[in-house]
């Protein structure tokens, strides 16, 4: 090789190896679910965002990707190797722009699960390069992997996937069998939104349960948090499940068997892997297969269909809500206050903690009398409920500002109650919210985040978009008078140099640094 073509090929390597950094760390931040590195190269550079069912140009510039992708074809069409080269590592190295290696929000971690995809990864790699070796043509082979990483990534984790299954049985085995030796009663919560705040609210209440750690809810974390926090004595185990897909729910129940289970609500949460409302309603219904008791929110009306089918199969059901009738446990919000309503005439008031959803707590009390506890020892927790971190949590700063922190995640039901307790946090000036919108809810995804600018225009609320995932459906409904920053640390910056005492701001949902 001469000293040119060695400095191509090392080129062409450090470009290779910035790709591959780049989308193994976007597939461990999406769990590994194969496919993932594909479907978040398409959100960095194609246009197109769901609305109404049908496809909708995005308005967003056009960005470097683009350029370089078509420079690629200008020096190919021309046979122009050098060109080829240049335009290919320019790519690999910056692009996506925005799309950091390292990460702002969450860094890869080098675990044995990523050092074998990227091992898996990079043996593809070569083979494409040994190909185009043959060919006479190696420079092209280096080009392809660097162009193609997203896809050889999601090829190695589809390829893995059998492999981390065998391994995962270990883990799952081992929690079956601490299961059979502590024997709790088991409690599984799962829904499209609500399943941990209601677990949360329900480990409180009863006060001596051991409940899965913040989101921990799929095979791996569920395994993990009994495997490491279930200890000799516990009477209660609550296991919060949540899924990607028909079958996974079946699969927890399956070793983890819920005594009772609780179902907080049906939406359009992960709508972009379902496909589906149905969808999702079937797989959240695999939670009540081997319950012997399900507690649904009877505020929702597709819930509020399993009631009847699941009596008439002789399973016990008990229906907490709010506003729907009849329900056997009932939770207001009144004047500040929660009105409790139970079985059997129990009553009970307190002073709300804001931004606690009421519908979340008539299915944890609904659990708890599920687990034969006294209803006056359930109510009477109720005073010192704590709030549920980065839920609609509500504080005032130093400056004076309110700050309404709801960061978690979003959903449409969340977003309008989160902004209803904005319009309602008292403010004597300005209100701001700050968001980048809501996200994996597929077709409904733009029409779901215009709604949402538009009733933060209709409420006299100025919005900050931040980032561009669904910048064009927010602007659209919101207007031109809305703000838009790349980054949520620009918007803070904002509201700390801008807002003062007698202000509020709403922080609503906060996507990872993978979205664009």
């Amino acid at each position: 090789m001469t000293g040119v073509a060695v400095v191509g090929a090392v080129a062409l390597a450090g470009a290779a190896v910035a790709q591959l950094v780049r989308w193994l760390r976007v597939l461990q931040r999406e769990h590994y679910v194969a496919m993932s590195a594909s479907r978040f190269l398409a959100r960095w550079t194609t246009p197109a965002v769901a609305r109404a069912g049908a496809q909708r140009p995005d308005r967003r510039p056009v960005t470097l990707s683009h350029v370089l992708l078509v420079a690629l074809i200008i020096t190919l069409i021309a046979s122009s190797a050098p060109g080829v080269v240049i335009v290919s590592t320019l790519y690999g190295v910056a692009c996506p722009v925005g799309l950091g290696l390292r990460g702002r929000t969450g860094r890869l971690r080098w675990t044995r699960r990523a050092a074998t995809t990227a091992g898996v990864t990079g043996a593809m790699a070569l083979v494409v390069v040994a190909v185009a070796v043959a060919a006479h043509a190696w420079w092209l082979g280096a080009v392809i992997v660097i162009w193609s990483m997203p896809l050889l990534v999601d090829l190695a984790a589809r390829l893995l996937g059998p492999l981390e299954d065998r391994r995962a049985r270990v883990f799952v085995e081992r929690a079956r069998t601490r299961l059979a030796a502590v024997q709790p009663r088991i409690v599984a919560i799962t829904g499209s939104y609500g399943k941990t705040s209601t677990k949360q609210h329900l480990a409180h209440l009863l006060g001596d349960a051991v409940a899965t750690p913040a989101s921990y809810n799929n095979r791996a974390g569920l395994s993990r948090a009994i495997n490491e926090s279930l200890a000799e004595g516990t009477r209660v185990f609550i296991a919060e499940m949540g899924t990607y897909g028909p079958g996974e729910i079946r699969d927890l129940c399956s070793w983890c068997p819920p005594e009772v289970a609780v179902v907080t609500a049906i939406g359009p949460v992960h709508l972009e892997r379902m496909g589906s409302l149905a969808t999702i309603e079937a797989a959240k219904h695999e939670i009540t297969e081997r319950a012997s008791t399900v507690v649904v929110n009877g505020d929702d009306e597709r819930l509020r269909g399993w009631v009847e089918p699941l009596s008439a199969s002789g399973t016990r059901v008990l229906v907490g809500g709010s506003t729907s009738a009849p329900c056997d446990v009932r939770v207001r919000v009144v004047a500040g206050q929660w009105e409790v309503e139970g079985p059997d005439g129990g009553r009970a008031t307190v002073a709300a903690v804001p931004g606690l959803q009421p519908t979340n707590l008539a299915c944890a009390l609904a659990a708890g009398l599920a687990l034969d506890r006294r209803w006056e020892d359930l109510t009477s927790r109720l005073a010192s409920m704590p709030a549920v971190a980065s839920r609609a949590n509500v504080a005032i700063a130093s400056s004076g500002v309110t700050v309404i922190d709801d960061t978690f995640n979003a959903n449409p039901a969340s977003a309008r109650v989160a902004l209803d307790l904005l319009a309602a946090s008292g403010a004597t000036g300005r209100r701001a919210l700050v968001t980048p919108g809501m996200v994996e809810l597929g077709r409904l995804q733009y029409g779901e985040n215009l709604a949402l600018g538009r009733r933060a225009a209709f409420l006299g609320v100025e919005l900050i978009v931040v980032g561009r995932t669904n910048a064009a459906a927010l602007v659209a409904g919101y207007g031109t008078a809305a703000r838009r920053v790349d980054r949520r640390d620009q918007a803070v910056a904002w509201v700390r140099s801008t807002l003062q005492d007698g202000d509020a701001v709403l922080y609503l949902n906060d996507l990872p640094d993978h979205y664009p």
